[in-house]
């Protein structure tokens, strides 16, 4: 068998770009990375820069004002407005961060899950300046850089642990031995936590965002003035749309419409509906897995009952509790930043023709 073997002739400066390329690989491997992160999945647009874990800066400019007459993301005017504030964004993270883009070794961005038109916006960005400044990039998957938050704080969790990722579009449970290593352990079937506070403000006209709003009204209510249900309470997967529909039925029965006085009991009620299983469910498999710490990370972790209620069950389970600070639960780009630098320092890189994608399961990750 006659093996043809081609020979690429490579010009000097074409070598001096592989040389550079390796000797910064060698560095990302072993010294301490000034990362940029970019984050661009739904409605905000962040970016962030990192060294050693540490946050440098933090920058993000939220499209709620552009949302709230809609009741809601919508994905067009998503996409506009973040490539409007991208550049800004990334200019003032430097600024604030005490760096000049010469400074960065190493870009991280969100390629997944979320909007996929407004992920290439952020994910453009990124090739952009990796390709300009000859440095090394990857795309990280959103869920992974909200688990990876908690390892910004002071007070950090060992591997194994069980984490709870709820937000507006994901609710799941993952058993986390390591970083790109996921057991998913449950998941919702249908809408996510957050989208349920989001539907439920909607149905009530609270406003937008939901979680917030029913959040601050829930703080002088009754939660056990309504009784709403808690589906699928012996299975690890969760299901809201019930909830919502419960919520629609109880509101036709009283004319579409509940009194100012009703208002604080229905959304306690209701936000004790959702809080109730999130907690029941995610330390129920922290015991199933017997593992002793769980991380609670994502938008709805930033809900004050939630944060109250996991830290009672808790001290009842003798489990150790790591939830982020608020600004770190929500969308941000320090969360992409510290998943990319662990990446980067591992050796991994990705292409310039790597591309967004709208699901990107955890478990699937490499």
């Amino acid at each position: 068998m006659l093996i043809q073997v081609k020979l690429i002739y490579k010009t000097p400066a074409l070598l001096y770009k592989d040389f550079r390329f390796l000797a910064k690989k060698i560095i990302c491997q072993e010294d301490n990375l000034i990362v940029l992160g970019i984050e661009s999945s739904c409605d905000e647009t962040a970016a962030a820069v990192v060294k050693e874990g540490k946050i440098l800066s933090n920058v993000i400019a939220s499209q709620i004002k552009e949302h709230s007459p809609y009741g809601g993301v919508v994905p067009e005017i998503a996409s506009r407005k973040h490539l409007e504030a991208v550049s800004p964004v990334i200019k003032q993270a430097l600024s604030e961060a005490g760096v000049q883009l010469k400074d960065i070794e190493g870009i991280s961005v969100t390629r997944g899950p979320g909007l996929v038109g407004s992920l290439l916006i952020g994910l453009s960005a990124a090739k952009a300046m990796a390709w300009a400044l000859d440095i090394p990039f990857v795309g990280v998957n959103h869920l992974e850089g909200h688990i990876a938050a908690i390892f910004l704080t002071d007070r950090t969790p060992s591997f194994p642990f069980v984490a709870l990722v709820v937000s507006g579009g994901h609710t799941s449970i993952y058993l986390v031995k390591g970083f790109q290593s996921f057991s998913l352990l449950g998941q919702t079937r249908d809408d996510a936590a957050g989208e349920a506070f989001d539907k439920a403000a909607k149905l009530l006209n609270l406003g937008y965002p939901g979680g917030v709003v029913i959040d601050k009204l829930a703080k002088s209510g009754n939660p056990r003035a309504y009784a709403f249900p808690r589906a699928m309470k012996d299975l690890p997967d969760f299901s809201f749309s019930g909830l919502k529909t419960s919520l629609l039925v109880m509101l036709k029965k009283r004319g579409c419409n509940f009194s100012s006085e009703e208002m604080p009991d229905v959304a306690a009620s209701y936000q004790e509906a959702i809080v109730d299983v999130l907690v029941e469910k995610t330390t129920r498999a922290a015991k199933e897995n017997s593992v002793g710490q769980v991380v609670v990370c994502g938008g709805v972790a930033s809900n004050s009952r939630l944060r109250e209620q996991f830290a009672r069950a808790a001290a009842s389970e003798n489990l150790s509790l790591f939830i982020p600070p608020m600004i770190l639960c929500t969308d941000n780009a320090a969360m992409v930043a510290a998943i990319g630098e662990i990446l980067l320092k591992s050796g991994r890189r990705d292409g310039l023709d790597l591309n967004a994608v709208s699901r990107w399961p955890l478990s699937a990750q490499k």
